[in-house]
């Protein structure tokens, strides 16, 4: 039998044989490949993500946070951190609770909402407002168990008489300063101070708001109706901070006070007296106050009457 060696036909056939090879690869390929598109969770609406936001980031919870402080401090919406976290009203939290923190400007588009399932959160009187405690509170049960029984005197012939219950004190009614105000966003917004502005709004600021010149223990007020949603110190820079919660969209906050006059979960109207200006993390005193709106700062200029 004669070998074929044509010097012509044998390197067509070789270079058939290559492309047929190559080509029944790339189908192959093509076929067993799948783009996988993941989608958000039935009836989540995630908020957009906003240019150069960054990555989800972390926070470990400790004493005193509430879910509004931990959003106010990473500048994010108070809804956005909770919808990052699988937490449904009233946004309870714990001390050493992760938290996923998603960058400024929202939650990323088809971001996966993952409910955390922690070890036995503790129950909350005034969830959303009350700050987290240091160690979960002990069963009703346990209390009473680990309480004192009362202690009768031996040599007493009758029984001690129980003093009747002290009346509780009148509450006082809150004094509401009256002034100029002006509706925006659906809020009826006041001056919280009356001093002279000493510094101005600028949104690329490490503390973003106005500064509000006065003396120490001149009052602040409330500059809209609403509910303190933070009264504390556990924020850098802010010294005695409270923040008070108007609808979904607004809030304002009112720091370097020398003391604070308002607690958590309290409602406030107004031109209430919430606070009494001091230096708090502050070299004078001053009020220092911002408006966010949807968790990102605005100037307050633009919401506050003209005076």
């Amino acid at each position: 039998m004669k070998t074929l060696r044509d010097p012509v036909m044998l390197p067509c056939m070789t270079g058939l044989m290559r492309w047929s090879v190559l080509a029944t690869t790339a189908l192959f390929m093509t076929a067993c490949s799948t783009v996988v598109v993941q989608q958000p969770p039935a009836g989540a609406t995630p908020r957009p993500r906003a240019q150069g936001a960054g990555a989800i980031g972390s926070y470990t919870v400790v004493k005193g946070d509430t879910l509004y402080s931990i959003a106010f401090r990473n500048g994010t919406d108070f809804r956005d951190l909770a919808q990052a976290n699988g937490i449904s009203a009233p946004y309870t939290i714990w001390p050493g609770q992760v938290l996923k923190v998603p960058p400024r400007g929202g939650v990323p588009m088809h971001a996966p909402t993952t409910v955390v399932v922690a070890k036995a959160p503790p129950p909350a009187p005034n969830p959303g407002f009350q700050p987290v405690e240091s160690s979960p509170r002990p069963p009703a049960s346990a209390h009473a168990a680990t309480a004192a029984p009362a202690v009768v005197a031996a040599n007493s012939a009758a029984p001690a008489a129980l003093a009747p219950p002290s009346a509780p004190p009148p509450v006082a009614t809150p004094v509401v300063a009256s002034g100029a105000t002006r509706v925006v966003g659906g809020v009826k917004w006041r001056w919280p101070a009356s001093g002279q502005i000493v510094g101005r709004f600028q949104a690329s600021a490490a503390i973003p708001g106005i500064d509000i010149a006065g003396k120490e223990g001149d009052p602040v007020v409330a500059a809209a109706d609403g509910v303190v949603v933070y009264s504390g110190n556990g924020l850098v820079g802010y010294g005695e901070l409270i923040i008070i919660k108007h609808n979904d969209s607004f809030l304002s906050a009112y720091g370097h006070n020398r003391k604070r006059l308002v607690t958590e979960g309290q409602q406030v109207k107004a031109g209430q007296e919430i606070a009494e200006m001091g230096s708090s993390s502050s070299p004078r005193d001053e009020l220092q106050f911002q408006i966010r709106k949807d968790g990102s700062p605005v100037d307050p200029l633009d919401y506050l009457p003209s005076r």
